[in-house]
């Protein structure tokens, strides 16, 4: 019996987040990880939740938190909202996020290292790096 636990668990745990995918209309809402939106309008908050838990196991911190996202973004876009910025931390598997519309403003993503901006001359050694697509 404890073999076919330790079988039939991972399985259960890799088809947590089938279900969680980015709409179309998401892909050009924003996240404000600076929290700079100071200059966009308030359309609502928004709270989401997914399951952080199975059983006694808790789940990947971090896949939690990128499906809480992904969630937030899709209600901000039913919204009509083109940013999202957390409220705070997620806690129990739910986390609560503000809803603006900034317009054509940029928001600055605080997360990570940033590439530079491809420039349009080709290095010495006749080589050019191109980023990858998402």
């Amino acid at each position: 019996m404890r073999k076919i636990l330790l079988l039939i668990l991972p399985l259960a745990l890799s088809g947590c987040d089938w279900g969680i995918k980015l709409d179309d209309g998401a892909r050009n809402v924003r996240t404000a990880w600076n929290g700079d939106v100071g200059s966009c309008r308030e359309q609502g908050k928004v709270t989401v939740s997914v399951t952080s838990r199975v059983g006694p196991v808790d789940r990947n911190d971090l896949k939690v938190r990128d499906e809480l996202e992904v969630m937030a973004r899709n209600e901000a876009a039913k919204m009509g909202a083109d940013t999202v910025k957390p409220l705070g931390e997620p806690s129990e598997g739910s986390q609560e996020w503000g809803a603006y519309t900034c317009g054509s403003r940029t928001v600055a993503p605080a997360r990570g290292n940033n590439p530079p901006p491809p420039s349009n001359t080709t290095p010495q050694g006749g080589f050019e790096t191109v980023p990858l697509k998402n």
